[in-house]
């Protein structure tokens, strides 16, 4: 089970600081575009994080499955509600607002609501962290 905490910690460190280079330096530099340009640097920005992000998200999901299994105590439940509700916000939300940058279907407001909408996520993925350290500094 140690080593299941220990793959968390790297796991959650690493979508931390990602979330937060996103929410502070990569989403509102979006707006400092113009639409064309946006659009050049979307085609290849999107697979590029998403080969960053993707691997990341399906190995936390992973780790919360198997210690749910292993010990259903409150931490592993709402551990993977904290993990499934960052999979659904990504899912419904942010894949969409991509999706419509990359058609050239959106405004400024679209983009400001990126930002803004993106502290779901930041604050998801920040007390996956806090709540790792305080879980493998309790033992």
């Amino acid at each position: 089970m140690q080593l299941i905490g220990h793959i968390a910690l790297a796991v959650d460190s690493g979508l931390f600081i990602l979330i937060w280079m996103v929410q502070l330096v990569v989403y509102p530099s979006f707006l400092f575009y113009t639409k064309k340009s946006l659009h050049d640097w979307h085609t290849v920005y999107t697979p590029r994080i998403t080969a960053v992000v993707g691997p990341l998200m399906i190995l936390q999901f992973i780790v919360s499955a198997i210690r749910l299994y292993l010990d259903m105590n409150w931490f592993s439940v709402l551990y993977l509600f904290l993990v499934l509700s960052a999979w659904l916000i990504t899912f419904l939300i942010f894949i969409p607002i991509h999706e419509r940058i990359q058609r050239g279907e959106y405004h400024s407001l679209h983009l400001q609501k990126l930002v803004k909408l993106n502290w779901m996520r930041t604050v998801l993925w920040s007390a996956l962290l806090v709540l790792e350290v305080f879980l493998l500094g309790a033992k």
